[in-house]
């Protein structure tokens, strides 16, 4: 592989910086207008093509198959994070009811693009499955793969809830007054909850065979691979923990939970295989 240019060293440097900064303006800053964040998401978006342009996607147009297929990958594991930066300006859902239902449209928008990333994320896992077996590497691949298209549709269905049953609720729970809450609402909370454990545990089970797949091919760097497999198995441990634990812990098995969270290396991963896209 060719040394990088300066141009893409910094375009590979901005991207893995953006899930960084966008939690900690989610988090530090907390929600702002929308006539705010719209344009500086668009700003940054349109930074974030340039550079995944400038560090590989630009060879999409090759005759060589292999690499328009390593590019098609690449950008499917990316895009979740392109549209997730918006996030920066939303900051975490509503702590209240009425706050939730005063923003319904926009929280609804936000887990409309977390269920489009979802799909996204399947579509790439699968051509990165594909990939995988050219090389010759069978095993982990699939495991990989079936671990994703076992998630995916239970993260869906969890964005679905959290995004439009919780929305159409908190309406009704607001105009009934008090604190009496329909007899079924907590065992559906209590299924949901466990259908989130099961998604997460899931997608970042995944990307670790993934990431043991990509070592054993010999396409990424094995100190690479490993980061990723330890961050993956501390995800894995974490969000297992039960949330009364002691901090950090607690917090800890939170934030690894966060809907947008197990996307990150995976994005990675696609900021990767651009970077080892051949040109002709």
């Amino acid at each position: 592989m060719k040394s990088l240019t300066f141009k893409q060293k910094l375009s590979l440097v901005y991207l893995c910086l953006v899930p960084l900064v966008v939690m900690a303006i989610a988090f530090g800053v907390g929600h702002i207008s929308y006539k705010t964040y719209l344009p500086v998401w668009i700003v940054n978006a349109c930074f974030m093509i340039t550079a995944v342009w400038n560090l590989g996607a630009r060879n999409f147009s090759s005759d060589n198959r292999e690499t328009k297929h390593q590019v098609v990958t690449a950008l499917m594991l990316f895009m979740p994070w392109l549209f997730f930066s918006i996030f920066a300006g939303m900051g975490p859902p509503p702590a209240t009811l009425q706050g939730w239902v005063n923003s319904a449209a926009e929280q609804q928008i936000r887990y409309t693009i977390l269920i489009a990333g979802g799909i996204l994320f399947a579509l790439g896992s699968a051509l990165l499955k594909v990939k995988l077996q050219a090389a010759g590497e069978n095993l982990y691949s699939v495991m990989a793969s079936a671990a994703i298209n076992l998630a995916v549709p239970l993260f869906i269905i969890n964005m679905a809830f959290w995004g439009y049953y919780f929305t159409d609720a908190f309406r009704v729970f607001i105009k009934l007054g008090g604190t009496k809450r329909p007899d079924l609402h907590g065992p559906i909370k209590s299924l949901f909850y466990v259908i989130s454990i099961a998604e997460v545990l899931l997608m970042y089970l995944g990307t670790v065979f993934f990431a043991v797949s990509l070592k054993v091919t010999g396409l990424f760097n094995p100190v690479a691979c490993r980061y990723y497999i330890i961050f993956g198995l501390i995800g894995m441990v974490l969000v297992l923990l039960p949330s009364y634990w002691p901090e950090p812990f607690g917090t800890a098995g939170f934030l690894v939970a966060i809907p947008a969270i197990p996307f990150i290396m995976p994005y990675l991963i696609g900021i990767h295989l651009l970077k080892h896209a051949k040109a002709d």
